[in-house]
């Protein structure tokens, strides 16, 4: 039985995008002439909103830089730097999907730069050019609502069981980052046939796809559905730490670790300011700032006492090349499913 899709309406969609001015006050500017900088930057980034905004605070205390910045998915970034592609904005562009990062790179929108604590990051959080640094990194898994169920410890093809019908929810690989390249990663990892197999299964089982990360979250928080599949590890954290009745977990057949790339644009008017930034971004200061935010930090030498670390999550076969290529075909089919 097919369902469709539950989209969101755009104007709530595009509510949850903000445009800040952060800029310092003299005083701070004044006091801070020793780093060296000054001026301005403009920095694209994604949630969590409250480290968005903690960061970029932090960094212009430290340097009296003022800095601009504008918050948004992945792919609501991407289409902000298309629109504004006659006339760049931006400095830093930071995402939530390495592979949208990649789509950057091979268009040579991106500065090449020598970033201290580089080469601290985990592998494969760097490209071979220099243009790609993952600051921090999320992972999808399996959360679902523990006023519906008990415990769940299944797999992902196992949700196609009869206990889970019509209580599965997944958010949309169009909408969001993380989705679109963990459904890549699966397939790539899984081969065509027996990965569709799994992803036509839960379409028979009433898996629906209620809109982005947070709207999919939203409907097993409120018991609209008990199970969220391919779940930001970091949001649900949070939200289990708001005291939603919810529980996480990543399944055995494993799954992505995706990196946060930030990126400086060629076409950046402040390149010495964005640099500093993207270091910044890896001092320990910072790093810790993302454990606290339940991300994974993009540093190796790291650990989180807040969640899960990268040796601890078993990781799909991954091939970013290959999964770029086939995304789009990926989830169109994936979403055709749903119709």
């Amino acid at each position: 039985m097919k369902f469709k899709k539950v989209l969101l309406a755009s104007a709530a969609l595009l509510a949850t995008v903000t445009l800040a001015a952060c800029g310092s006050n003299n005083d701070t500017a004044n006091n801070n002439t020793d780093s060296g900088l000054s001026g301005n930057l403009t920095v694209y980034l994604p949630s969590p909103a409250g480290l968005a905004d903690d960061l970029i605070a932090r960094f212009q205390e430290k340097t009296g830089v003022t800095v601009s910045q504008f918050q948004g998915t992945t792919g609501e970034i991407t289409a902000r730097l298309e629109a504004e592609a006659a006339n760049p904005i931006a400095d830093v562009v930071i995402l939530a999907s390495w592979s949208d990062g990649m789509e950057l790179a091979r268009q040579g929108k991106l500065l090449a730069v020598d970033i201290e604590n580089s080469d601290k990051l985990h592998e494969g959080f760097t490209n071979a050019e220099n243009t790609m640094f993952g600051t921090s990194a999320s992972a999808v898994g399996i959360a679902y609502n523990t006023q519906l169920f008990d415990s769940i410890n299944v797999d992902w093809n196992e949700l196609s069981e009869s206990k889970f019908h019509d209580q599965l929810a997944f958010p949309d690989p169009e909408l969001s980052g993380s989705a679109k390249d963990f459904l890549a990663g699966f397939i790539h990892d899984k081969g065509e046939e027996d990965g569709w197999k799994t992803w036509q299964a839960l379409a028979d089982n009433g898996m629906i796809i209620p809109g982005a990360n947070a709207a999919t979250l939203e409907s097993v928080v409120t018991g609209e559905r008990g199970v969220l599949v391919g779940g930001v590890d970091w949001n649900v954290f949070a939200a289990i730490d708001r005291g939603e009745p919810l529980n996480f977990y990543y399944p055995a057949g494993g799954t992505v670790v995706n990196p946060r790339p930030a990126m400086i644009l060629q076409s950046s008017q402040n390149q010495e300011n964005a640099k500093a930034f993207i270091e910044f971004l890896l001092s320990d200061e910072a790093q810790q700032m993302v454990v606290d935010a339940f991300l994974i930090p993009g540093r190796s030498d790291v650990k989180s006492d807040k969640r899960p670390n990268m040796d601890e999550i078993h990781q799909l076969n991954t091939d970013w090349d290959w999964m770029v290529d086939n995304a789009t075909n990926i989830n169109s089919k994936f979403n055709s499913l749903f119709r």
